[in-house]
């Protein structure tokens, strides 16, 4: 045992142009930062992704978006597994978790926008007022609109509207989905129209937007819209970061990119 310490000791003492090196412990490196943000489909298919891939570049801080449903986002918030860092909502929605203390930093984000779609080769109808939009309705084959079974906002939206008396006639048929990718997978014939989630730049004009798909907004009056707001969960881990990546979707730099999903930022 003696004679094993001394060698040791000799090793040891030798220089390092001896050749011989005794190894550090390999540095702890620290997690990379990440975030989570959780979110409805009529968000997480309008720009978040992007803004969050851009976040990512420019800061290095990795962000896991977490769609989810209307009628499981609420009680996820609250207890989902993993916590999520951001949350985006409704702003009705949004005020009630603030106001239930299950989230903090109320920011409104912006307006989506639900619209009329149409085939490619249709001609593009006068949808400016409301008799204009119900007689095109009226003429259509179909009009495909999500599922209200599926428990999303807009598909209730549609449902309520369709049933309204003054749409009576209108042959609205649900579809799993949203109505422009139903459109596009060949549901309905020529004449088939969709009420559905706005994904690509429009203004209220209805002025030509380079998609043959799209008709436009329909008339404000009707209130097809929904308003959007984002903030902070209670139990985020990362408020930092929450933060900062709320600034970041609101910074002027990400306007483009939410207008050209169909955000319209505030």
């Amino acid at each position: 045992m003696v004679a094993k310490r001394v060698i040791l000791a000799a090793l040891l003492a030798l220089p390092a142009t001896a050749g011989f090196f005794i190894a550090a412990p390999a540095p702890a490196y620290a997690a990379a930062a990440e975030i989570r943000v959780i979110s409805p489909g009529v968000i997480s298919n309008s720009g978040l992704k992007d803004v969050a891939a851009a976040f990512e570049k420019k800061t290095g801080i990795k962000v896991t978006v977490q769609p989810d449903g209307m009628g499981e986002i609420m009680k996820d918030i609250r207890e989902g597994s993993p916590a999520a860092d951001v949350v985006m909502l409704p702003m009705d929605l949004m005020g009630t978790m603030v106001l239930s203390n299950a989230a903090s930093d109320f920011t409104p984000l912006g307006r989506a926008e639900i619209g009329l779609f149409k085939k490619p080769d249709a001609p593009r109808p006068d949808i400016t007022s409301v008799p204009k939009l119900i007689a095109v309705m009226k003429a259509a084959s179909a009009v495909l609109y999500s599922d209200p079974v599926s428990g999303s906002m807009q598909a209730g939206m549609s449902d309520r509207l369709l049933k309204r008396p003054e749409f009576a006639g209108i042959h609205g048929v649900p579809v799993k989905g949203d109505a422009e990718p139903a459109l596009k997978e060949g549901q309905g014939d020529a004449r088939a129209l969709g009420l559905g989630l706005i994904h690509v730049a429009h203004n209220p004009a209805n002025t030509e937007t380079g998609s043959p798909w799209l008709v436009g907004e329909l008339p404000a009056e009707l209130g097809m819209h929904m308003d959007m707001a984002t903030g902070i969960s209670a139990r985020a881990a990362n408020k930092k970061d929450a933060a900062a990546f709320i600034q970041f979707a609101l910074s002027p730099e990400m306007r483009d990119v939410w207008k050209s999903k169909g955000i319209a930022r505030y």
